[in-house]
């Protein structure tokens, strides 16, 4: 179980100083999908950051399974939006090389995890080829087997599928289902995609902005596979009531006037006085 227990974290640059997250608290069940959704600003990839380990808190507690995350561990595995391959060695070296990394010295077992995972990325074909000779979405198919290939308890997504075209979106959040639907993994999912979030999520936490707080942590009811969009659209109707109004307290503070929607104005829309001339 991943918990945090009023986390805050504030950055300071020459501009000032910034809340990222103030009072944050939050419980993921082992095994869970757990989305987390917001505006940009919002704290969403600090939060996971300090799940992974690669930052720390201010104040508050993370923990796992009890225990105080202090740094990185074999038992949490991070995919980024970027897919990060070494683009001079192959599709199975890049996979093989995390494995190392991750302490498993035995070539053998290397090689049948790595076996393994490609062919649950559907890439096994592919084990010989290089970067260069892949499309977006099979690069980050590889940097999903080379994540799971170590067998990490939790597994943390930043955005990983944001630069994909929608197709192959919705063909990754498929394959994504069910190898989390075999593996049993907890995994921490970043987006700002409110649709990618309620088809993924078994809970989607959407974050509120200055500083970045829970605003709603949403149960997403629904059996899977979740291809019906009428279900889908019901859930992500109740979801982007809540994050307009973020969107909204983003907008004025990038443009950084007084200016105060009108009430159920959308930005950009009549009503909202924002956006007409931009």
């Amino acid at each position: 179980m991943i918990a945090l227990e009023s986390v805050a974290k504030h950055f300071t640059s020459r501009r000032g100083t910034h809340h990222a997250l103030a009072g944050v608290s939050l419980t993921i069940e082992e095994g869970q999908f757990v989305c987390l959704l917001g505006p940009s600003g919002c704290g969403k990839s600090t939060l996971l950051n300090l799940i992974a380990g690669l930052d720390r808190a201010d104040s508050g507690r993370v923990t796992l399974d009890g225990r105080e995350i202090t740094g990185p561990g074999p038992e949490r595995s991070v995919m980024f939006q970027d897919s990060a391959l070494f683009p001079w060695l192959s599709v199975r070296k890049n996979v093989d090389f995390g494995l190392e990394l991750a302490g498993v010295r035995d070539k053998h077992e290397r090689a049948a995890r790595t076996e393994t995972f490609l062919k649950k990325v559907h890439l096994w074909r592919f084990r010989d080829a290089y970067v260069h000779e892949l499309s977006g979405g099979m690069r980050q198919r590889v940097a999903l087997a080379r994540a799971l290939a170590p067998d990490p308890h939790v597994l943390l997504m930043d955005e990983p599928f944001a630069a994909l075209d929608a197709q192959t979106r919705d063909v990754l959040h498929g394959e994504l289902t069910e190898i989390w639907r075999a593996t049993k993994k907890t995994v921490v999912f970043v987006t700002h995609n409110v649709r990618e979030a309620v088809r993924l999520g078994d809970r989607v936490v959407l974050m509120a902005t200055s500083p970045g707080r829970v605003k709603l942590d949403e149960t997403i009811a629904l059996a899977r596979p979740r291809v019906t969009e009428g279900d889908v659209a019901y859930y992500v109707g109740r979801i982007m009531k809540e994050l307009r109004t973020e969107v909204e307290k983003v907008m004025r503070e990038e443009i950084d006037d007084a200016w105060q929607p009108a009430p159920g104005a959308v930005p950009g829309g009549t009503g909202s006085g924002v956006g007409g001339g931009i």
